[in-house]
């Protein structure tokens, strides 16, 4: 047996949870750990999360590795990675402190703003400058947005970071930015990849001042200060790389490793990944990024807002029947929905279900846009309504992907990591959806933190071949993926 003596330490702060891992060189997941993230809704169309809570959670998360690995292997960390969702408006002041809560990519309050902005700049000049579709998830409207309404509290700001680099500031007390979120803000000039002029004139800002320079992902952009040791249970001095998007991490944690290889990373919303050989178009619906994967040297990166976020919003406001009969009979309640879903017929006797409950991003780009049931009947049943509900959000992924294809990605499997690929009956509908076999990575592998601990084990040289490393780490529950047929 070889001895392990290189541990890593992946986190992602999703919208919903906040989890980490430590991961050994040989692929063991030693501790694991999450806390849950709190949303807060001050109005309609406003979505806020406290950073402050971040960092608590972050702290409580990091603790918990500690406790579980033990002395000795929390002192063979050899570095950390963190993701987290995007894009987030988060204000700091000159000591590092949060301004205001921030505004989550699913706050759509900006619309105004984003209307004055395509309107000095142009639509088609801003996505030329971009390389995206105009929306309000993204940072310029929020700016503004926020310049203009909270004019005490902008005048206070300093900085505006991610969430992910905010913790890494709590971490090794740098103000950073990685160049994936950054590409990700339609803040940067992607033909120059540095921050646009142009977008920061119409905000009446210099955006160089507000936004730190965008660094590689896998920068060594500090090392655990003392204080962040003591108030975390880890070690000083841990190197911290500057992370990414959790898309980004999700690519990795998929294990997509060639040309016609798609992935899901389904949770509260779905990142979609599709590789490309050639570079899109900067016009089409959902655009290509540059990927580190060998033999993949394009990758379409697709958000769509309200997948899981659809079911559990069923649960929440529809399901009370549901849920006391899973409290009367020990159930979970995302297994016994899988299996009412079963009970009604593909094509849910008539039911659609349009699952843009915020507003959708890929790929049509609209906070406008609303959920809808259509076609209930007298005849209609709770089977039906939860069906629809699994076949909505798979036809958003369709939609997603044949847009894709149509603008150069190419697409033969599907592999779905996050919670969603614990549905066999919502990976079922989509396989059939797609007409395409879906693989489901197990719950060993796939999960975010897993692609944050492979970015920062290449970087300082636990994994010397980052393509091994994906084999060896990332496996699906089967070797033979879901068939069209459901």
């Amino acid at each position: 047996m070889i001895k392990v003596e290189n541990y890593l330490l992946g986190m992602d702060c999703g919208t919903t949870n906040i989890k980490a891992i430590i991961i050994g060189e040989d692929g063991k997941i030693i501790a694991e750990a999450s806390r849950p993230s709190k949303f807060m809704i001050p109005k309609p169309n406003m979505q806020e999360q406290d950073a402050n809570e971040w960092w608590e959670n972050t702290k409580e998360i990091f603790h918990s590795l500690a406790e579980q690995a033990g002395e000795e292997i929390t002192n063979k960390i050899r570095g950390i990675s963190i993701s987290s969702h995007t894009v987030s408006m988060l204000p700091i002041d000159a000591d590092g402190n949060p301004v205001r809560n921030a505004m989550t990519y699913q706050d759509n309050r900006s619309s105004k703003e984003l209307d004055t902005i395509l309107q000095k700049i142009g639509e088609e000049e801003f996505i030329q400058i971009v390389g995206g579709q105009p929306s309000v998830s993204f940072l310029p409207s929020k700016i503004l947005w926020f310049k203009n309404n909270e004019p005490d509290l902008f005048a206070q700001t300093q900085c505006f970071l991610q969430a992910s680099s905010f913790i890494n500031f709590k971490l090794t007390r740098k103000l950073t930015m990685d160049v994936d979120q950054a590409s990700r803000t339609q803040c940067l000039d992607i033909n120059t990849m540095k921050w646009s002029d142009k977008v920061g004139d119409v905000l009446g800002i210099n955006l160089n001042e507000y936004l730190p320079q965008p660094v590689p992902v896998d920068d060594i952009i500090g090392f655990v200060t003392d204080d962040a040791a003591r108030e975390t249970g880890l070690v000083p001095g841990i190197p911290v790389v500057a992370g990414c998007s959790d898309a980004m991490a999700s690519m990795y944690a998929l294990g997509l490793s060639r040309l016609g290889d798609a992935g899901e990373s389904s949770g509260t919303s779905s990142l979609v990944f599709v590789g490309s050989a050639n570079q899109s178009k900067p016009d089409v619906p959902v655009v290509t990024k540059p990927c580190a994967v060998d033999g993949m040297p394009w990758i379409f990166d697709a958000p769509i807002t309200t997948t899981g976020a659809a079911i559990k919003w069923f649960i929440d406001t529809m399901a009370a029947e549901e849920r006391l009969y899973c409290q009367q009979h020990n159930l979970n309640i995302y297994n016994y929905l899988n299996e009412l879903a079963l009970e009604s017929k593909p094509g849910s006797n008539g039911l659609f279900f349009f699952p843009y409950l915020l507003g959708e991003r890929a790929p049509i780009w609209d906070e406008a846009a609303r959920g809808m049931f259509i076609g209930m009947g007298i005849n209609t049943t709770r089977s039906d309504i939860i069906r629809s509900i699994f076949e909505g959000t798979a036809f958003a992924l369709r939609n997603v992907m044949e847009t894709v294809k149509e603008s150069g990605g190419e697409a033969n499997i599907l592999r779905i990591c996050g919670g969603g690929a614990k549905s066999y009956t919502w990976s079922q509908i989509k396989a059939s959806m797609l007409n395409i076999p879906v693989y489901l990575l197990d719950e060993a592998s796939g999960d975010v933190p897993v692609g944050d601990a492979l970015i920062v084990g290449y970087k300082v040289g636990v994994f010397e071949d980052l393509s091994k490393a994906v084999e060896q780490l990332i496996h699906c529950s089967s070797e033979r993926g879901l068939e069209p047929g459901l």
